[in-house]
């Protein structure tokens, strides 16, 4: 075929190569291969779960809304005011501030699914949480196509990595991690892409679901003042400076009025779960009497968790210094992870609170993609195994283990 040189085109200096257009299929598979990828990861976990619930006597629909998913099902049925008055928080006090600790992104979207769709509450509430983790999905595979020695198989593992964290049981549960992940990785997104109203928003929303917001509400901030310091962006930064704190700020002003103090939300919390920034020293305290004694499988497990992590922010520091991982990417992680460990309360629920920092294994996502295309069995059977064990952990928490997560 040969070129466009039409008189009309040659005057505007234009010459048009037409180019080969590509076969459906693999446009198709390449469009639904994150999906497909996190979904089949969480299938195996959902599988795994269902095995345990039933061999301990238990039924899946049981599990899936237990603990904080009571809390998130009982605000998105009647609102703050109508939560279940036999809901007790972990000191098992209950006052009417109490369900203020939990957030109301995830109710609000779980009431609007099910009125939408008629869909009975836990059902609703399921479905949120799998379409939110395939929202994540998508930003995440993008992250890793981005980064430097990023490709679209870099994305795919890290798909893959995300939906077998420890503790990612509750990407298939009535939790808020999987809606948390997708906005806080759709928001890194825009920031790499220096989309700076996107970014603004994505981080509004992430402030309406999860208090990690902070951590995201900073790299947004620092790397909009970065951009103006520079002047790369015109005045566009300011539109992230603008609007990323409300969410999570009008939230905590909110509690703060309903309670009649400004730190209402965190008073809340410190009453009834503990929670409260200690500069880690309840979690060094729990790790080192894990380590003593060995409890249990989850505690050892959680003390594991958090070991890789702290492990994986040196890698992270390593490459963000060598211009391999962009620096917002592991500022985020570092700020994820100084607020789990950093801070006490229920340290059951620190390997699920390890979740929205994705961004740490996004090194080990880029190594093994390498690997595949080398030694693609060795790096199948790494995937394999991660998963494997993830599904386990998380199947043995929600199904056995009796405290909440």
């Amino acid at each position: 075929m040969s070129p466009d040189t039409s008189p009309a085109r040659a005057r505007r200096g234009v010459t048009t190569i037409p180019l080969p257009a590509l076969p459906a299929g693999p446009v198709l598979r390449s469009a639904l291969a994150p999906a497909g990828v996190y979904l089949l990861v969480r299938a195996v976990g959902t599988a795994l779960l269902a095995l345990l619930t039933g061999a301990n006597g238990e039924h899946l629909g049981d599990r899936l809304g237990s603990w904080d998913g009571h809390w998130f099902l009982g605000i998105a049925q009647g609102g703050y005011g109508g939560v279940p008055r036999g809901l007790v928080d972990a000191e098992g006090v209950r006052s009417a501030a109490t369900p203020l600790a939990f957030f109301p992104g995830y109710p609000a979207l779980v009431a609007t699914t099910r009125f939408l769709t008629g869909l009975p509450m836990l059902a609703a509430a399921v479905v949120v949480t799998l379409a939110a983790g395939v929202v994540a999905a998508y930003a995440v595979a993008r992250i890793g196509r981005a980064v430097p020695g990023g490709s679209a198989r870099a994305g795919l593992v890290l798909v893959a990595l995300f939906g077998a964290a420890p503790m990612s049981v509750v990407l298939s549960m009535a939790y808020s991690e999987a809606l948390f992940c997708a906005c806080a990785a759709w928001t890194l997104v825009f920031v790499l892409e220096r989309r700076w109203a996107a970014a603004g928003l994505g981080c509004l929303a992430a402030g309406l679901v999860r208090p990690t917001a902070a951590a995201l509400l900073i790299v947004v901030l620092v790397s909009a003042g970065a951009a103006l310091h520079r002047r790369d962006d015109g005045g566009r930064p300011w539109a992230a400076v603008a609007i990323a704190p409300l969410g999570l700020l009008g939230y905590l002003a909110w509690v703060g009025a309903r309670t009649g103090s400004p730190t209402g939300w965190f008073a809340v919390q410190s009453r009834g779960w503990g929670s409260r920034f200690d500069g880690g020293a309840s979690t060094l305290h729990f790790a080192g009497t894990v380590l003593a004694s060995a409890p249990s499988l989850l505690e050892v497990g959680t003390v594991v968790a958090l070991v890789v992590a702290v492990v994986l922010l040196g890698v992270c520091l390593r490459d963000a210094a060598a211009g391999t991982l962009p620096w917002p990417l592991f500022c985020y992680g570092l700020l994820v992870v100084a607020m789990d460990v950093g801070s006490a309360g229920v340290m059951a629920s620190k390997a699920r609170l390890l979740l929205p920092a994705f961004t740490l294994v996004v090194p080990v996502a880029v190594g093994l993609a390498r690997l595949a295309g080398r030694h693609r069995v060795a790096a199948a059977g790494i995937l394999a195994g991660v998963v494997l064990a993830s599904a386990w952990f998380g199947a043995y928490a929600v199904a056995i283990w009796p405290a909440a997560i």
